[in-house]
């Protein structure tokens, strides 16, 4: 008995710390994907999508409405992969 709730514990603590949700790559993702970001809407999704590409994930800071508050809650969810060129 122990033994199970002592596994149970673990996987609740598991559960806790390990973030569920995907990383979100600024240069690949589309309009609803950024939206689901926390702090963005679809002005700031659209906004991202055209200062496109970025290079680092703190170049989003550089879009209008985007600032160091927002970007603390989003620097965990967020990555910059290869950037495209912009079309």
């Amino acid at each position: 008995m122990k033994g199970i709730l002592k596994a149970m514990f673990v996987a609740g603590l598991m559960a806790l710390t390990t973030p569920a949700f995907a990383v979100v790559d600024l240069n690949t993702a589309d309009q609803k994907t950024l939206e689901k970001l926390p702090g963005i809407g679809p002005a700031k999704a659209a906004a991202i999508i055209a200062a496109r590409p970025f290079k680092a994930k703190e170049d989003v800071k550089k879009v209008d409405g985007i600032g160091d508050k927002t970007y603390k809650a989003l620097e965990a969810e967020i990555t910059v992969g290869a950037a495209k060129p912009a079309k």
